[in-house]
């Protein structure tokens, strides 16, 4: 990815070339930005935050290569999918999932989601079933998990969201984008464990999705998803959200949890099993942070593939 940090930003940044394509699918009401490699059954990749699609490049080849069609998409509000000033509560967020399996042409994917979109995947497998045919979750507790640790380990969770509780301030997003994103690195920095952070790859993927961060609108529209959350904790709307997450999923589900996550505690994260009925495993990866995905990816590249395969 080009470094375009010392000129104006746009959405060409996002659309490197590799062995992968470039599309725009329209969606749920809104153009979405997505990338694909490969042919066969799907294997739909949700980015989390401060991320954009790119947090699957080294995946979505191999993926491909295993004989699926590999297909990562910017998010609502993301690189250069529509940035519409509303939607990023978590039932327009979840029927954006389903809109994309269905626009790109499949009655079902593999859904695979990190951080953020692990908490979009959790929710579209529970509104959607039918089309998620199978799950895998990195660094992110089910919902209701996440909602309950929040407020019963002020120590533990509460401590740990403290960052997240930041972006309730209005006007926010001008911190993640001044000093050409530098605090986009600085959460890079403190959820990731300190193997990657301190690698060799650490630099490069920071600069890319500080970059991102800089398109316009994109900083407020990453932090709407969180405002939602916290806005809708004491609304009617997010009591039935709550609701509707009890049910127990139906979906196979593989959950993958850094040791060292920072942003979503391991022991936050564990129990999460409670709210699935299908097959359903965990695993603790020792060594890593927040970001599975780059931290420890031919690990996350197995499991998903055994996963998606079984």
């Amino acid at each position: 990815m080009t470094d375009q940090r010392r000129g104006p930003v746009d959405e060409g940044c996002v659309l490197p070339e590799g062995p992968w394509t470039h599309r725009f699918v329209g969606a749920n009401g809104s153009r979405f930005h997505v990338v694909e490699a490969g042919t066969g059954p799907m294997v739909l990749f949700l980015h989390g935050f401060p991320e954009y699609w790119y947090a699957w490049k080294d995946l979505l080849p191999s993926v491909a290569d295993a004989g699926f069609r590999a297909v990562a998409v910017d998010l609502r509000g993301y690189g250069a999918s529509d940035k519409p000033p509303r939607g990023y509560d978590g039932y327009t967020l979840a029927a954006d999932v389903a809109g994309l399996i269905r626009a790109l042409g499949e009655r079902s994917a593999t859904l695979v989601g990190t951080g953020a979109g692990g908490l979009i995947a959790w929710t579209a497998a529970s509104f959607h079933p039918t089309l998620v045919r199978r799950l895998v979750v990195l660094g992110a507790p089910h919902p209701l998990r996440l909602r309950a640790a929040i407020f019963a380990d002020p120590r533990g969770q509460f401590s740990a969201a403290t960052a997240t509780l930041k972006f309730q301030l209005p006007r926010y997003e001008h911190v993640l984008t001044r000093d050409e994103g530098a605090e986009v690195e600085q959460i890079l920095r403190r959820w990731g464990g300190e193997r990657w952070v301190n690698g060799p790859e650490f630099e490069a993927y920071a600069r890319c999705c500080r970059v991102a961060m800089q398109i316009p609108q994109a900083a407020f529209c990453a932090l709407e998803g969180y405002r939602w959350a916290f806005r809708s904790a004491l609304r009617l709307h997010g009591y039935r959200f709550v609701k509707l997450m009890q049910k127990p999923l139906v979906t196979p589900t593989l959950q993958l949890h850094g040791a060292l996550d920072a942003a979503s505690l391991p022991r936050t994260a564990q129990g999460s099993g409670r709210y699935v009925s299908a097959p359903y495993e965990w695993r603790l990866l020792d060594g890593v942070g927040h970001f599975p995905h780059v931290e420890a990816r031919d690990l996350v590249l197995g499991e998903v593939l055994r996963w998606t395969k079984s």
